[in-house]
């Protein structure tokens, strides 16, 4: 006689073994397109701009471009971190670039205030800047406790006049980047040092590099101020090692204002 493998009960229960695990297996598939689905869907307009907001707070600096091409590139220290949040719960970040060597005393302060871009527009955050009524009182606020800034209801009350606006939107696959932009064409008003407008230029990348570069333009189009050779790169700041403390960027001769002016705004724009 037959085995119980060659029996009609044994042929059935194989059978639904395999449809069980079909079924099975389809939805395991069908659940995890859905959870993607999902996960895409969670990234909402004000995700992105968080994420722009956390993504340029921080201490970075423009050492390692410094030491390679000192021609061109200084050594800079550029200090981002929350002051408030608006009605509209855009972020309005405190920004505040100086020499390394004097951080406490920076030649250039801003209010960023970050939201989501408006619908009809084809990007994902709008970043813009504004100047600080009294930049005095605002001098190393990211250093200072909380109880000694000045605080929300001061910092919405101190925002003064827009300066620029740039449209950030996701990189593309296969590039280093998160977010890219550039302020509309055209750019916007500036008067300093003969300038007639000025444009700038942002990138946010992975590994927490942030790359800026502004240059002001005459009526006639030429570049007046800003660096030419490209944008400067901000690092996070590395921890503090013996090495850095007989850097040769530690013992430079002192800067002349003339070579400051023409390679970087240490005014307000």
């Amino acid at each position: 006689m037959g085995s119980g493998e060659d029996s009609p009960g044994g042929t059935g229960a194989g059978v639904g073994g395999i449809v069980r695990g079909a079924v099975l297996k389809a939805l395991v598939v069908f659940g995890g397109v859905l959870l993607i689905r999902r996960l895409r869907r969670s990234t909402t307009r004000w995700d992105h701009a968080r994420a722009v907001a956390d993504a340029l707070s921080g201490e970075k600096f423009s050492r390692e471009q410094a030491r390679k091409d000192p021609e061109n590139y200084f050594n800079l220290r550029m200090l981002t971190c929350p002051a408030t949040e608006m009605v509209d719960g855009s972020g309005v970040l405190y920004f505040e670039q100086a020499f390394w060597r004097a951080p406490e005393k920076p030649f250039r302060q801003r209010f960023y205030m970050v939201k989501p871009c408006p619908k009809e527009m084809k990007c994902d955050v709008e970043l813009s800047s504004y100047a600080i009524r009294d930049v005095e009182e605002y001098k190393n606020f990211c250093d200072r406790p909380k109880d000694q800034r000045p605080q929300p209801e001061e910092v919405i009350a101190d925002i003064a006049e827009h300066l620029t606006t740039i449209h950030l939107s996701r990189c593309g696959r296969g590039k280093r980047c998160l977010y890219e932009g550039s302020t509309p064409s055209g750019g916007f008003p500036n008067n300093w040092s003969g300038a007639a407008y000025c444009t700038s230029d942002l990138s946010i990348h992975k590994n927490g590099e942030i790359h800026i570069w502004d240059k002001g333009f005459d009526d006639e189009g030429n570049q007046v101020w800003g660096t030419k050779a490209g944008p400067y790169e901000f690092k996070p700041a590395p921890k503090s090692n013996y090495d850095d403390m007989f850097s040769p960027l530690n013992f430079s001769a002192p800067l002349s204002l003339e070579k400051i002016e023409s390679s970087y705004v240490t005014d307000d724009q």
